[in-house]
């Protein structure tokens, strides 16, 4: 699958099948994060990967009870280090995650982005200094469902020419 057709299918899955990954597909899906370009390439991101059964069951707690991250195979946990990059140590970060999110896709595994979580908890249970941000949990797993695509905006709606609000009309 090429990264635009891995772009269009991606999906926010929510259930998964029982099982893991197996260890050379998730270092490829690893090592996308690592590739990914970064302020300066500073890469002020550390990334734990979580397969442990009790533990993904913490995380989901933490996750204000999003219990369906515990099926997927691994959760990843992204962390900023604003020593490294004051300005961008949230979103670079970010930017891996996402390099890690379409090579999941095109590989055939599922993600989701989890955002809403209580920070001092999944410091607490992945023993994350203090002065580390947690930017981002993604649970890694073999999809147990496929959701139809959501509605996008039109290009004219969200792409501007030359100015704000003069819409690109390109044909």
């Amino acid at each position: 699958m090429n990264v635009f057709e891995a772009i269009k299918v991606r999906r926010s899955i929510r259930k998964y099948k029982l099982g893991t990954i197996p260890k050379e597909k998730l270092k490829m899906i690893l090592d996308a994060a690592r590739q990914a370009p970064s302020a300066g390439n500073r890469q002020p991101w550390r990334f734990i990967v979580v397969t442990d059964w009790e533990r993904k069951r913490a995380l989901a707690e933490a996750a204000n009870n999003q219990m369906f991250i515990v099926d997927a195979g691994a959760i990843i946990v992204a962390v900023g280090i604003p020593a490294i990059s004051k300005r961008w140590f949230d979103k670079d970060p970010m930017i891996a995650t996402e390099h890690m999110v379409l090579a999941a896709t095109a590989l055939g595994y599922g993600t989701c982005w989890i955002g809403d979580f209580n920070e001092d908890e999944v410091k607490q249970l992945l023993k994350i200094p203090q002065e580390v941000n947690v930017i981002t949990m993604l649970p890694i797993g073999i999809p147990d469902e496929t959701p139809e695509p959501r509605s996008r905006k039109e290009i004219p709606e969200i792409f501007f020419e030359e100015e704000y609000n003069n819409p690109l009309l390109w044909k």
